[in-house]
């Protein structure tokens, strides 16, 4: 048994078509925003209670190949490890500037596989609200 694992495995339709772009080297990147959902029922309401996350998906080398194709609404599948990047923002707080750290987390696509799109099923939220591209990261 490993003491420390960093793999991740995240199916759910994609938000926006997938950009392609090229690193300094000239090795391919793909990069794409992943739409997943989770949900529980809210015992006192008896209502559904919803939650769309968003993921970066950040892809090279073959699975950079297999999302290139990928479209707004496509079902996917993507296995990798979450990595976060520090970076520093400007904000200002009682009139004075200051550095802001923050994280930036996304996955690093070790597979990416397109799905059929699943058909209805009993296990679904019908109740759940649908996801719109003005969602998408």
């Amino acid at each position: 048994m490993a003491l420390y694992e960093n793999k991740i495995t995240l199916k759910g339709f994609v938000g926006k078509d997938a950009e392609s772009f090229a690193t300094k080297n000239q090795r391919t990147l793909v990069v794409f925003s992943l739409a997943t959902k989770s949900g529980y029922k809210n015992k006192q309401t008896n209502e559904w209670v919803n939650r769309t996350e968003w993921h970066r998906i950040v892809a090279f080398g073959k699975p950079a190949d297999d999302a290139k194709p990928l479209k707004k609404g496509d079902y996917v599948e993507v296995e990798g490890e979450m990595q976060s990047s520090p970076r520093e923002i400007d904000g200002v707080k009682d009139k004075k500037k200051t550095k802001i750290k923050i994280r930036d987390w996304e996955v690093r696509a070790s597979k990416v596989d397109k799905l059929a799109k699943p058909e209805s099923s009993r296990d679904e939220n019908l109740d759940a609200e649908p996801v719109t591209e003005d969602d998408a990261a």
